[in-house]
């Protein structure tokens, strides 16, 4: 379990925290945990969303269990530090939709005393590294990474599979687009993909073949 970090008034200087994940793996329900602490201790936090995400509501940062926080949308990392001015906390939720100036961003709040919340898909649904979450894991403190629960063998699940057809890096979905896999079920669920896409190619080529005229 984290164990938030105790504030030392003599050194300025914040830090961040990465909390990430594959889908309804709980990375937005650690978030909203951590944030409502700070809250509770009378510290001044602002959250912020990227405007893309509506998918619960325009203005919360809301977990799968419906548990919420208002949030600040925004279209670009850019507008974070000027609305964040004289915060104690920030957090940032869905960071692997923003543009790569959130590390940047998330370095400078840190470095003027501000401790930085960030929660994020670490792999997109190809299993690659998802926009900037890698520099941000690497440049954080601390960084916790949490899992769900396979749907298909029950073991932990780190991977986020597509079960739509759409191919686009970017796409917000819930449970009728994305499961969580562990790594032999993705590896499963993917390998039976590419030998269904082989077979049909195939089978076109040789319809295509068939079809044309003797030389």
């Amino acid at each position: 379990m984290f164990l938030e970090n105790t504030v030392n008034h003599k050194e300025q200087f914040g830090w961040i925290e990465v909390i990430c994940g594959s889908m309804f793996s709980g990375k937005t329900e650690e978030l909203i945990r951590r944030l409502k602490r700070a809250q509770f201790a009378k510290q001044k936090v602002e959250i912020f969303k990227p405007a893309i995400d509506v998918r619960y509501d325009e203005d919360m940062v809301v977990s799968h269990d419906e548990n919420q926080i208002r949030s600040t949308p925004v279209p670009a990392a850019a507008n974070i530090p000027i609305l964040a001015d004289g915060c104690d906390v920030v957090g940032i939720d869905e960071a692997q939709f923003f543009d790569d100036e959130i590390v940047s961003v998330c370095n400078d709040l840190a470095n003027k005393g501000v401790r930085v919340i960030v929660a994020g898909l670490d792999m997109d649904f190809k299993g690659n590294p998802f926009g900037p979450m890698p520099n941000l894991m690497a440049t954080a403190e601390y960084v916790t990474k949490v899992h769900a629960v396979c749907t298909r063998t029950g073991n932990l699940a780190q991977y986020s599979y597509r079960k739509s057809k759409n191919d686009d890096i970017v796409m917000l979905g819930e449970v009728d687009e994305y499961e969580p896999l562990s790594r032999a079920a993705y590896y499963k669920a993917t390998m039976s993909e590419k030998i269904k896409t082989m077979k049909v190619k195939d089978v076109e080529d040789v319809t295509s073949k068939q079809k044309k005229p003797n030389a």
